[in-house]
């Protein structure tokens, strides 16, 4: 369903498309765009730079270009069209465009902001987190977490299908090493002299976790020490991998698919993946190692998946695990890594290519560092010692709600400093503090509107008292929409932190501003109830959207 504003973008494009014969794309770069800046309200409610897009194409002057469009462009719920330096275009709206507006906002609630066509057949993978089990999860996790976590949530609001995994590196040396560095620890909590290598896992939780295991077999010690190296290696990764999906739960996500990396080994998905790459020519053999041909699709090397020894390496699990997502089902790829990950990107684009993948869309979002401040200074820490600030401690700390929005609060490609002072506040300075106020105040004005009788049962009809001082507050809720179709093309999901900021800011302001319950001018107070109604259900879309509490009082 068109709202106004995009029936006014859609008749535009179209008349850009027929008097000056140029193609969609061109339109669409000139169409007009909703001005929901605070600072820019003079500049009127919809702008367009189409004068300056068609004048490079068609070699006119942008000013007789403008000119021209205002004089023959008309819609009925532009009021007026105004030439602004360097050649925008700037529409005003009619009051009936804005009460059209709230009454669609009103009816329609959150479909209002999803559109309801065209995404059913598109299928996203979006893998995220999926940690060693060999610890807990660290300060930096919380974010690849958030990022995939929200934009899940955004593109199932907007109608796609989304199967939210955490791949699980369940095979291999590091689960090996865990193995032997547990069992080590299992050896010193029973008093026996036993050293933990300088490249063994040091963490004070692997200490912790022994004395678990000691307990357990207090009675016989003689046959724990006659277990096989594999039972210290289930024993920690189980232990451990059940301590992160308590932490992520804690954190509010929940994966739709648990997948083990053992698993591609012991169904064989690997040694297939291999042949299938093999007959097409992929494989080669050199040294008495089996190599993928990753040269030949822009990698810089060749890669190994078969080692002269029979082991197996990640790439190879690589390759399978790729054949198996997208025979689930997936039909567009998405991945979260760090930043460290940057030349995986490549090796994954090799491996999509040469499955035959192409038309299997794959996108790698690179998250920056994270680091920790308390105090003015940065807080250190180290996995070699095992020292390190757990995304458990940091969610106890400042709460779920917190954590979940300062970890999305920044551009995932720029380094992100945990302010743990200022996520600790209870005052406006705190982010969350500041948008969640908003929410409770709206509430409050509500729940006091519902005690006199005059305001009770408002309904769309109710908008024809709002004016002016109101259309601000529409525009940028109204914007909400274009934002979620953005970010479900660009991935940029710290922009909806950006928004419900913006948007408390026009609220708070708003309110500050303007009476709300006037018992001296009822049918003005029913239209801003109405309006404070359609910002509720804004919060809180968005809320839902970035998984933190809608709290009734603050």
């Amino acid at each position: 369903m068109d709202n106004t504003i995009e029936q006014i973008q859609h008749t535009f494009s179209a008349f850009l498309k027929q008097k000056y014969g140029i193609d969609n794309i061109l339109a669409q770069r000139g169409t007009f765009t909703i001005n929901a800046n605070p600072n820019k309200q003079q500049f009127g409610d919809l702008n367009s730079n189409a004068p300056m897009v068609l004048a490079k194409v068609l070699k006119r002057n942008p000013q007789e270009l403008a000119q021209e469009i205002i004089d023959t462009f008309y819609h009925e719920y532009v009021e007026k069209l105004k030439i602004a330096s360097p050649c925008f275009l700037n529409a005003t709206l009619t009051p009936l465009a804005f009460h059209k507006l709230i009454a669609d906002i009103f009816q329609h609630k959150q479909k209002f902001f999803a559109n309801d066509h065209e995404y059913k057949e598109k299928n996203y993978s979006i893998e995220f987190v999926s940690a060693n089990p060999t610890g807990p999860l660290h300060l930096g996790h919380g974010r690849g977490g958030i990022i995939g976590d929200v934009l899940g949530n955004i593109l199932r609001f907007l109608g796609y299908q989304v199967n939210k995994e955490f791949y699980i590196n369940d095979a291999g040396e590091q689960i090996k090493k865990l193995g032997i560095s547990f069992k080590i620890r299992c050896q010193q909590a029973a008093g026996i002299d036993a050293v933990l290598p300088a490249d063994a896992y040091h963490g004070q939780y692997l200490a912790d976790l022994a004395q678990e295991c000691i307990k357990e077999y207090e009675d016989n010690l003689t046959q724990l020490w006659k277990q096989s190296e594999h039972f210290f290696e289930n024993f920690a990764k189980e232990h451990l991998l059940a301590t992160i999906k308590g932490t992520l739960e804690q954190y509010g996500i929940e994966f739709d698919t648990w997948f083990s990396e053992k698993t591609l080994h012991t169904s064989h998905a690997i040694d297939k993946a291999i042949t299938f790459l093999d007959k097409k020519g992929y494989v080669f053999e050199q040294d008495g190692a089996q190599w993928f041909r990753a040269t030949d699709f822009g990698d810089d090397k060749d890669r190994v998946i078969r080692k002269a020894d029979g082991q197996l390496t990640y790439v190879a699990a690589d390759i399978a695990y790729m054949r198996n997502k997208i025979k689930r089902g997936a039909n567009h790829l998405i991945m979260i890594l760090g930043h460290d990950h940057h030349s995986y990107m490549m090796r994954l684009e090799c491996v999509r290519t040469a499955l035959g993948f192409e038309h299997v869309p794959l996108n790698v979002i690179l998250y920056q560092l994270v680091k920790m401040k308390s105090q003015g200074q940065l807080v250190q820490m180290s996995k070699r010692t095992g020292t390190m600030v757990t995304l458990s401690e940091v969610i106890e700390a400042v709460g779920t709600d917190v954590a979940r929005f300062f970890y999305l609060h920044r551009k995932a490609d720029a380094q992100l400093e945990f302010d743990l002072d200022l996520a600790l506040k209870k005052t406006d300075e705190n982010p969350v503090y500041y948008v969640q106020y908003a929410y409770v105040r709206i509430n409050s004005v509500l729940s006091n509107a519902k005690k006199i009788k005059d305001l009770e049962n408002i309904t769309a009809a109710d908008s024809a008292r709002l004016g002016t001082d109101e259309a601000l507050l529409i525009k940028k809720i109204t914007s909400l929409k274009e934002l979620l179709e953005n970010i479900s093309n660009n991935y940029q999901t710290h922009l909806l932190t950006y928004y419900v900021v913006e948007l408390a800011d026009i609220f708070h302001y708003y309110y500050a501003h303007h009476r709300i319950i006037n018992a001296d001018n009822i049918d003005q107070s029913r239209a801003r109830l109405l309006l404070l109604y359609i910002l509720k259900n804004t919060f809180s879309t968005i809320f839902d959207l970035l998984g933190i509490s809608k709290p009734e009082k603050m």
